[in-house]
């Protein structure tokens, strides 16, 4: 019994160690970021007045940031489209200054039916698959 009366006593006593109290997130990964002068001061001033670090106020930052995809190359082709579509509208606005509106109208009537011929053809199964 004087065995267990000793580990009693033992495991009854918080063992208290000095040093620094563990972290519960161990950051183990380094991530390095050129910045001008300016920048890095914008960011200290910015923390500061947050009342963190540099490397707290960058890591909420970057999680609280909303990233913006970058464009698909189907996104650029479509927009080229539009920026052709809206050079032919200027087109056609300086061709009703000089010619006359009835004129472009006509064209664009005949311009809209080869282009609704043309959607018809690639939506139908009639065309061969290559």
């Amino acid at each position: 019994m004087e065995t267990n009366e000793k580990l009693l006593v033992k495991t009854d006593k918080p063992k208290h160690k000095g040093g620094r109290p563990k972290v519960r997130v161990r950051r183990e990964t380094h991530v390095k970021v050129r910045l001008t002068a300016t920048e890095r001061f914008l960011i200290a001033a910015r923390a500061k007045d947050a009342g963190m670090r540099i490397s707290d106020w960058i890591r909420a930052a970057a999680k609280a940031a909303k990233v913006v995809a970058r464009l698909k190359p189907e996104d650029l082709q479509i927009m080229r489209m539009l920026t052709g579509l809206a050079n032919n509208l200027n087109q056609l606005t300086k061709l009703a200054h000089r010619d006359g509106i009835l004129t472009i109208a006509i064209k664009c009537g005949n311009l809209l039916i080869e282009i609704d011929q043309a959607l018809k053809y690639f939506n139908s199964d009639d065309r061969q698959d290559t």
